[in-house]
C-alpha cells in the first residue's frame, strides 16, 4: 500500500504553505490570488489527496466531533444510549466519536486522552471509574464534559449528570413487593463497572428491606460463570422462608437466570417472584410476563447531548444531576 498524502506533500509541491492550503481546505479563499487556489486545487487532484479532521480543524475552532464513551457496546442499552445522543447532536450539526470502554479504567484513560488528542469539543462518558480523578484533565482543558447513566462522587459544579432515579425505583419496587406479600428479596448483581448503577438499586432495595421488614440478600456474579450462579442461586433460595422475589438487577443477568430456572424445573410466580432491571420487549412472551423496571436509555441520551451542547454554546451553568424517571411495567411475574 503506497504512503498517505499529507498536507505537508500538497504544500510542497504547490509551492505554498500548509497554512495556505488549510485555508482552500476549508473554503477560506480571502486575499487569496486565483491562480494559488487554482494551482493547490490541481494539487490536490494530482496526488489524489484527501484531507482529514485534523488537517481541517487547523483553521478551525471546532471541529464539530463530539466523544462518546460508553462502558459496553455489546449490551444493547449502551448502543440505545448512544443513538439517543447522536439523534440530537446529528441536528445541531455534530458528528460523534464513540468509543467503547469494554468497562475498563485502563481503556477509558486511554480513550479519554485519546479523544483530548483528537480535540474534540466535547465529551459524553458513561464512566467505569466511580471517582473523578480520571477527568480532572479535561476540566483543566476546559472541554465541556457531561457523565451520563452512572454517577460519580463528587464531580465538579461545572459537570452535569443525567441518569435513572435507580435508587428511588428500587426503594418503590420493595414497597410494591411488601404490599404484595413477599418476605424476601433476593437480588442479582453483576458489578462489571466500578460506578455501576446497580450501586444505587442496591441501596433503593436496602432501604426498602429496612423500612418495610423485608429480608435482604444479594448474590454478586462478577467472576463467576453460569455454574456457580445456580449453585449459589439454589442454595440461597432454600434457605429462604416464606415469599421470595428475585430481582434481576441488570438486563444480561435475566438471560442467565432463566437458563437456570428451566434446569432445575423452577417457575415464576409458583415458586418465587421474578423482577428484571431494564427494557426487554420479548419478555412479555416469557410465562405470562416479567415485571419491568424500565429505563428510556434513548431519551437519557438526549438529555446528555443537550446539556453539553449548553456548554459547548459556552453556557456554563452549576453542574446538577437529572433523574429520569423508571417506569414500573406490571406483569404477572410477582
Amino acid at each position: 500500500m503506497s504512503q498517505r498524502v499529507t498536507i505537508g506533500d500538497v504544500a510542497k509541491e504547490a509551492g505554498v504553505s500548509v497554512t495556505t492550503v488549510s485555508r482552500i481546505i476549508n473554503g477560506h479563499y480571502e486575499k487569496m490570488r486565483p491562480a494559488t487556489r487554482q494551482r493547490v486545487e490541481d494539487v490536490i487532484a494530482k496526488l489524489h489527496f484527501v484531507p482529514t479532521a485534523s488537517a481541517r480543524r487547523l483553521r478551525q475552532n471546532q471541529g464539530h466531533v463530539i466523544g462518546v464513551l460508553v462502558g459496553d457496546i455489546s449490551n444493547p442499552f449502551s448502543s440505545l444510549l448512544a443513538k439517543g445522543i447522536d439523534d440530537v447532536l446529528k441536528t445541531a450539526g455534530y458528528d460523534i466519536l464513540l468509543m467503547n470502554t469494554n468497562n475498563s479504567l485502563d481503556t477509558e484513560v486511554r480513550a479519554l486522552q485519546r479523544l483530548y488528542q483528537q480535540q474534540v469539543d466535547g465529551i459524553i462518558v458513561q464512566p467505569n471509574s466511580r471517582h473523578f480523578t480520571p477527568f480532572n484533565n479535561l476540566v483543566k482543558a476546559n472541554i465541556p464534559l457531561t457523565i451520563v447513566d452512572r454517577e460519580l462522587v463528587t464531580p465538579p459544579l461545572t459537570v452535569g449528570t443525567v441518569t435513572s432515579a435507580n435508587q428511588d425505583a428500587c426503594y418503590q419496587l420493595g414497597k410494591l413487593l411488601q404490599d404484595r406479600g413477599y418476605d424476601n428479596l433476593l437480588a442479582i448483581s453483576a458489578h462489571f463497572a466500578e460506578a455501576s448503577g446497580q450501586i444505587p438499586r442496591i441501596a433503593g432495595l436496602e432501604a426498602a428491606a429496612n423500612d418495610f421488614g423485608l429480608s435482604y440478600h444479594n448474590i454478586e456474579t462478577r467472576g463467576h460463570n453460569r455454574n456457580w450462579l445456580s449453585t449459589n442461586f439454589t442454595r440461597q433460595l432454600a434457605r429462604l422462608t416464606g415469599r421470595t422475589a428475585v430481582i434481576s438487577l441488570m438486563g444480561p443477568v435475566l438471560f442467565d437466570l432463566l437458563n437456570i430456572f428451566k434446569e432445575h424445573h423452577l417457575t415464576f410466580p409458583q415458586d418465587f417472584g421474578l423482577v428484571s432491571f431494564d427494557d426487554w420487549e420479548w419478555s412479555q412472551y416469557v410465562g405470562n410476563g416479567i415485571f419491568l423496571l424500565k429505563q428510556d436509555m434513548e431519551l437519557m441520551g438526549n438529555y446528555a447531548a443537550r446539556q453539553l451542547l449548553t456548554q459547548v454554546a459556552g453556557h456554563h451553568q452549576p453542574g446538577s444531576t437529572t433523574l429520569l424517571p423508571v417506569e414500573m411495567v406490571d406483569r404477572p411475574s410477582i
